[in-house]
């Protein structure tokens, strides 16, 4: 017997069930393909009112609907047969005390299977409890339940709107922990998490703000293995683009931790030195050390151009606060090695260079 669904639930357009609806900026809510085939058509007027949309329109989820939507169609229609590889199954497999260790492994492969490409079961995923569900796996003992369910994590956070959506449900807590205890790749996957959070602008902050995040990945990168050490520059270098992290990251010891880093040839630690030589504490920390400049020299000469990039930015910035590091800059022949990368294909190398002759000409004109 067929269901009667409310009208509510029906697109406007499509005067289907709606899969995915979105908010349009006049209030109402459509299915997003049918919306999206609207606007693709250069309308830029709401179907319903009439009114005109903003450029460009913005379509925003419709949370609340799509569950009620989801609970009223669980609850109305025939319970399908259980299926192994349904979402909802294998999450109750994760939760599950009952749940052996090998039926959790394989619940986390295959919803890492399922979430990897597509952005609709990521999204599906993060609306039906998952992340409770992953979290629990994250706070194993177990290092290959950790690390499956950390991977899984990854997954869901490549989307900007899950991305705070995450941080809100508490994943910063459990992924710090990994990042501080947890075994085998686990500590460098749960980095790489903390990067793909930190893309946006308001995660910087909240996991900045975390008390053990920036101390915990300067702890894997002074102890860790390559990978790990890679990783946990990485996250760094992104969550050190806002000001306060720098500031942060110089209380926590990070200056002599990546100094020793870009020592060993990790050119992440010479980008991570040249956010943190915007802050006058850390450039004031970054000239107490005998060797520097030899450092930064060897990356102009040898490094890639994303490692020179950096290096050049890291001396602008030296340069400009400290005449005498301008003037041994000037001693080791780092004028000439700018003059010369002015011919560099990358652009953002030959537009560093270019600041630096200027930083070191002014300051040759004012000696």
């Amino acid at each position: 017997m067929a269901i009667q669904l409310p009208d509510d639930f029906k697109c406007p357009i499509s005067l289907e069930i709606m899969s995915d609806p979105v908010i349009l900026s006049s209030g109402h809510t459509f299915d997003r393909a049918s919306i999206q085939r609207w606007l693709d058509s250069g309308h830029r007027t709401c179907p319903v009112s009439k009114l005109p949309l903003p450029e460009p329109p913005t379509l925003i989820p419709n949370h609340a609907l799509r569950s009620l939507i989801s609970n009223y169609t669980l609850v109305s229609l025939p319970k399908p047969q259980p299926c192994p590889s349904n979402p909802q199954n294998l999450i109750q497999t994760l939760v599950s005390s009952l749940s052996p260790l090998d039926a959790k492994l394989s619940s986390l492969d295959q919803l890492s299977r399922m979430s990897k490409r597509d952005s609709g079961i990521r999204r599906r995923l993060t609306e039906s409890g998952a992340v409770s569900a992953v979290l629990y796996c994250v706070n194993s003992s177990e290092s290959g339940l950790q690390e499956k369910a950390l991977h899984l994590l990854l997954n869901l956070s490549l989307d900007d709107d899950n991305k705070v959506g995450l941080v809100a449900e508490g994943v910063i807590g459990k992924v710090v922990s990994a990042v501080r205890c947890g075994a085998g790749d686990s500590r460098a996957v749960a980095a790489t998490v903390l990067t793909s959070l930190a893309v946006v602008e308001v995660n910087k902050v909240t996991i900045g703000s975390y008390p053990d995040a920036i101390p915990g990945l300067l702890a894997l990168l002074r102890s860790g293995n390559s990978r790990e050490r890679k990783e946990a520059a990485t996250a760094l270098f992104t969550l050190c683009s806002f000001p306060d992290n720098r500031v942060r990251a110089v209380q926590n010891n990070a200056v002599p931790i990546l100094i020793q880093n870009a020592n060993s040839g990790l050119e992440r630690a010479v980008e991570v030195l040249g956010l943190l030589a915007k802050c006058r504490v850390a450039r004031e920390e970054i000239m107490r050390f005998d060797r520097f400049l030899d450092i930064l020299i060897e990356v102009l000469k040898n490094g890639s151009s994303r490692g020179v990039q950096y290096a050049l930015l890291t001396l602008s910035s030296l340069c400009s606060y400290s005449e005498k590091t301008c003037f041994e800059a000037l001693k080791f022949g780092v004028f000439e090695i700018c003059v010369s990368l002015l011919e560099d294909d990358n652009e953002k190398v030959r537009r560093n260079a270019k600041t630096l002759i200027q930083v070191l000409q002014g300051r040759k004109r004012n000696a």
